[in-house]
Protein backbone atom coordinates (compact mmCIF):
# COMPACT_ATOMS: atom_id res chain seq x y z
CA UNK A 1 0.00 0.00 0.00
CA UNK A 2 1.44 3.44 -1.00
CA UNK A 3 1.62 6.52 1.39
CA UNK A 4 -1.34 8.42 1.09
CA UNK A 5 -0.36 12.26 -0.14
CA UNK A 6 0.06 15.25 2.27
CA UNK A 7 -1.87 18.23 1.57
CA UNK A 8 -0.69 21.32 1.54
CA UNK A 9 -2.05 23.23 4.71
CA UNK A 10 -1.46 26.32 3.54
CA UNK A 11 -4.35 25.79 1.04
CA UNK A 12 -6.44 23.25 2.15
CA UNK A 13 -8.22 25.55 4.48
CA UNK A 14 -11.14 26.08 2.39
CA UNK A 15 -11.18 29.66 2.33
CA UNK A 16 -7.51 29.96 1.08
CA UNK A 17 -8.50 27.18 -1.38
CA UNK A 18 -11.22 29.42 -2.92
CA UNK A 19 -8.89 32.17 -3.06
CA UNK A 20 -5.99 30.02 -4.46
CA UNK A 21 -8.42 28.59 -7.07
CA UNK A 22 -9.93 31.72 -8.09
CA UNK A 23 -6.16 32.95 -8.89
CA UNK A 24 -5.25 29.86 -10.40
CA UNK A 25 -8.02 30.45 -13.26
CA UNK A 26 -6.35 33.60 -13.89
CA UNK A 27 -3.34 33.30 -17.23
CA UNK A 28 0.15 33.20 -15.57
CA UNK A 29 0.92 36.68 -14.83
CA UNK A 30 -2.52 38.07 -14.71
CA UNK A 31 -3.67 40.08 -11.47
CA UNK A 32 -7.23 40.46 -10.51
CA UNK A 33 -8.34 43.94 -7.90
CA UNK A 34 -8.51 43.23 -4.52
CA UNK A 35 -12.73 44.16 -4.97
CA UNK A 36 -13.31 42.39 -7.79
CA UNK A 37 -11.60 39.11 -5.84
CA UNK A 38 -13.62 39.98 -2.92
CA UNK A 39 -16.71 40.24 -4.86
CA UNK A 40 -16.52 37.08 -6.97
CA UNK A 41 -15.53 34.91 -3.75
CA UNK A 42 -17.96 36.92 -1.64
CA UNK A 43 -15.82 37.21 1.96
CA UNK A 44 -15.76 40.26 3.85
CA UNK A 45 -12.52 42.74 2.97
CA UNK A 46 -10.88 41.83 6.69
CA UNK A 47 -11.36 37.71 5.88
CA UNK A 48 -10.21 37.97 2.73
CA UNK A 49 -7.14 40.15 4.37
CA UNK A 50 -6.08 37.82 6.49
CA UNK A 51 -6.32 35.15 4.12
CA UNK A 52 -4.46 36.83 1.44
CA UNK A 53 -1.55 37.72 4.40
CA UNK A 54 -1.04 33.99 5.37
CA UNK A 55 -0.86 32.79 1.09
CA UNK A 56 1.38 35.79 1.10
CA UNK A 57 3.81 34.66 3.68
CA UNK A 58 4.11 31.19 1.73
CA UNK A 59 5.08 33.27 -1.47
CA UNK A 60 1.87 31.87 -3.01
CA UNK A 61 0.74 35.74 -3.66
CA UNK A 62 1.92 38.62 -4.64
CA UNK A 63 0.06 41.72 -3.64
CA UNK A 64 0.76 45.02 -5.48
CA UNK A 65 -0.57 48.63 -3.85
CA UNK A 66 -0.44 51.32 -6.11
CA UNK A 67 -2.48 54.08 -7.45
CA UNK A 68 -4.79 54.54 -10.63
CA UNK A 69 -4.93 58.88 -10.90
CA UNK A 70 -5.45 59.33 -6.92
CA UNK A 71 -7.19 56.62 -5.98
CA UNK A 72 -5.48 53.50 -4.21
CA UNK A 73 -5.91 49.90 -6.15
CA UNK A 74 -4.42 46.71 -4.61
CA UNK A 75 -3.85 43.99 -6.99
CA UNK A 76 -3.75 40.17 -6.38
CA UNK A 77 -1.70 37.52 -8.32
CA UNK A 78 -0.27 33.81 -7.74
CA UNK A 79 3.21 33.75 -8.05
CA UNK A 80 4.49 30.45 -9.84
CA UNK A 81 5.49 29.01 -6.22
CA UNK A 82 1.92 29.33 -5.77
CA UNK A 83 0.46 28.24 -9.30
CA UNK A 84 3.07 25.07 -8.39
CA UNK A 85 1.70 24.23 -5.04
CA UNK A 86 -1.78 24.64 -6.20
CA UNK A 87 -1.15 22.38 -8.87
CA UNK A 88 0.36 19.85 -6.76
CA UNK A 89 -2.17 20.18 -4.18
CA UNK A 90 -4.84 19.25 -6.90
CA UNK A 91 -2.98 16.22 -7.63
CA UNK A 92 -2.82 15.35 -3.98
CA UNK A 93 -6.46 15.88 -3.78
CA UNK A 94 -7.13 13.18 -7.05
CA UNK A 95 -4.77 10.77 -6.08
CA UNK A 96 -6.48 10.89 -2.42
CA UNK A 97 -9.79 10.21 -4.52
CA UNK A 98 -8.23 7.35 -6.62
CA UNK A 99 -6.88 5.59 -3.71
CA UNK A 100 -10.38 5.79 -1.98
CA UNK A 101 -12.32 4.21 -5.48
CA UNK A 102 -9.91 1.66 -5.93
CA UNK A 103 -10.18 -0.91 -3.46
CA UNK A 104 -6.89 -1.56 -1.07
CA UNK A 105 -5.12 -4.60 -2.55
CA UNK A 106 -6.79 -4.32 -5.96
CA UNK A 107 -5.24 -3.62 -8.96
CA UNK A 108 -7.20 -1.16 -11.42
Amino acid sequence: MTAMPELDPVIHAQARLRVTAALASLHPGDRISFPRLQELLDMTAGNLSTHLRKLEDASYVEITKTHERRTPVTYVQLTRTGRRAFEDYTAAVRALLDASITPTGSTP
